[in-house]
């Protein structure tokens, strides 16, 4: 009884230490995932969770997303996950997105995975028109996107209609103009072509760095108003804060870069902004809820971090981070050339086998023809011998009545009939009969020239025939496969070897090989910077290639503020227009945005 309480007692006490968990799902752009979570977790360690299962260093980009009622929100790190004004019913669903977005993606994202994270969601937000892209950059960003996924472009494989099922443009570029699924497909697959060589990673930075230098590229948009209650919009960035007209979201009147701001503060719904320099005034401005003030300091303090972060040394943990990122770029560059090199020598391995088919096919035929050849000489010889045979019979047989016709003669001669007449007769038949005789005998040597020729000719055709043996024994015999070529010689020392079937990869990188690689990275850069222009005058030659096919009255608001604001020369970019956004004093700008 005893040993029954005590037993209850510690199953008792075993569940009360068993913490209680709900269920959280994760939604990333390319996965779900379900956690177990402890009620007393924070934001922190839900964070921390999942950044470990995608295995993503680069923490401070991202976050996790909800949304209150019609407003989106962060979750707070030093916040209980519950606390938090989230559904209660399980799972708890959160979004894994990117937060913050970097100035220069290929400087600054390292890992491959924050790579791909960052390309899924600004694709996604190209394509739902939440960032405006003109539509001839949207055939470019599509045939890298094309290239990310397909790899290199194979006539072969990648035939007309394979993209007929894939989402690469947005709806507003399609609609914008009079062509068929199938020019558009065509137009991507002649850039897609051009991108031979790209690894899916290249591909995908190559598209961030485009992107990246659309107007509308990190940029949080909210509605404020300023002194005067005039309807404004603040765009949050990586580089500072933008004061936009409602109507256009693509240029912004007012700029202030973050090293221009001192402090950043919010009582209720008002926001106020203290400029670096103290002798200007603040400027002030309202949101329209409580909680979007509470989302712009947030975006405004993680931006401004960021931006400051950027201005110093790499930390030491960023630092080992892109030299891992350098090793295991140069590593995957080793691969992908021997690869390359497997590639080529199977290919060259497949054109010798396809010769060496093509070589036996063409010896069969010819001793097929040499077979037919010998039988048909067979066959010749035959009839020569039987043709011979029966002249020599036929030239037996005359010689045989010449010689019968001689003795007649003789005969005829020997009993000659006195009388004259019969004398005469005699003459005559003995005329007749040397003339028979005569007749006869040239017959006979005919014959017997004839039947001559003929055994030449047998001898001929049996010569003919035991050259003709010959010849197919000559090919019967002959090897059917050429020496192959000697096996490939060993790679050269200073290339790094690993076993694909061990537990592990071994790299030895020497300082040559690491030389070799940032001459290549340079060689890259300077072939990149000549490619630019190159670029350029695709697009402008697809513009106005597809200007002729556009509906005029199609056009959107952002496509008509896009072309008025568009450099012909193609040399704006957003950073530039922020510049001499930021030229004059922050005090003018102010009292700028002031009397809006």
């Amino acid at each position: 009884m005893a040993g029954a309480i005590a037993s209850r007692m510690s199953f008792s006490s075993l569940k009360r230490k068993q913490p209680k968990t709900f269920t959280v799902r994760i939604v990333t752009m390319d996965a779900e995932m379900e956690f177990n979570c402890e009620m007393k977790w924070k934001g922190k360690d839900l964070f921390d969770l999942v950044c470990r299962t995608l295995g993503l260093r680069e923490t401070w980009f991202f976050g996790l997303q909800y949304t209150i009622k019609d407003t989106v929100a962060w979750l707070k790190m030093d916040k209980k996950v519950l606390d938090h004004d989230v559904s209660k019913e399980e799972p708890v669903t959160f979004h894994f997105l990117a937060k913050f977005y970097p100035e220069n993606a290929e400087e600054e994202l390292v890992q491959e995975i924050t790579q791909h994270l960052f390309f899924l969601q600004v694709k996604k937000q190209i394509l739902d028109e939440k960032i405006y892209c003109p539509p001839e950059a949207s055939v470019l960003l599509a045939s890298y996107a094309v290239q990310a996924k397909y790899g290199d472009y194979d006539p072969s494989v990648h035939k007309r209609g394979f993209l007929a099922q894939e989402e690469l443009l947005p709806k507003r570029v399609i609609n914008l103009y009079q062509m068929t699924p199938e020019m558009w497909e065509e137009r991507i697959t002649a850039w897609y072509a051009e991108h031979r060589g790209r690894a899916r990673d290249e591909a995908e930075m190559e598209y961030l760095k485009i992107a990246q230098d659309l107007e509308m590229y990190g940029v949080n948009y909210f509605t404020i108003r300023n002194k005067k209650g005039t309807e404004l919009l603040l765009g949050v960035d990586a580089l500072g804060l933008h004061i936009y007209d409602p109507e256009n979201r693509l240029t912004p009147k007012i700029s202030f870069p973050w090293n221009e701001i001192r402090n950043i503060s919010y009582s209720d719904k008002e926001f106020t902004i203290k400029p670096l320099d103290k002798k200007i005034d603040v400027f002030k401005f309202n949101s329209s809820k409580l909680r979007v003030n509470k989302l712009i300091l947030q975006l405004c303090i993680g931006n401004h971090d960021l931006f400051m972060r950027r201005r110093k040394a790499d930390s030491l943990e960023v630092q080992q981070m892109k030299a891992q990122a350098r090793e295991e770029k140069a590593r995957k560059q080793m691969e992908r050339q021997r690869l390359a090199r497997e590639k080529q020598m199977r290919e060259e391995a497949e054109r010798t086998r396809d010769e060496l088919e093509r070589r036996l096919l063409q010896m069969k035929e010819e001793a097929t023809m040499a077979n037919e050849a010998l039988m048909r000489s067979e066959e010749t010889a035959d009839l020569l011998a039987e043709k011979a045979q029966i002249t020599e019979e036929e030239a037996k047989l005359l010689a045989q009545k010449a010689a019968e016709a001689e003795q007649e003669m003789q005969r005829i001669k020997a009993t000659a009939i006195r009388t004259e007449e019969e004398k005469r007769l005699m003459e005559q038949k003995v005329l007749e009969a040397e003339v028979l005789a005569l007749k006869m005998a040239e017959e006979s040597e005919r014959r017997a020239k004839e039947a001559d020729q003929l055994k030449q000719d047998l001898q001929e055709a049996r010569e003919a025939e035991r050259r003709a043996k010959q010849k197919l024994l000559e090919i019967t015999t002959k090897p059917t496969y050429p020496p192959m070529n000697p096996l490939p010689a060993p790679l050269p020392p200073d290339i790094p070897s690993f076993n694909l079937i061990g537990d592990s990869l071994s790299f030895d990188f020497k300082d040559t090989d690491m030389k070799r690689l940032s001459m290549e990275i340079e060689k890259e850069k300077v072939e990149y910077m000549e490619k630019s222009k190159h670029l350029q005058e695709q697009l402008n030659e697809l513009k106005t290639e597809i200007e002729a096919l556009k509906l005029k009255e199609r056009e959107t608001a952002l496509d008509i503020l896009h072309n008025e604001n568009s450099d012909p020369g193609g040399t704006s970019s957003k950073h530039n227009t922020i510049k001499k956004l930021t030229l004059q004093s922050a005090k003018s700008r102010v009292a700028f945005f002031e009397e809006l």
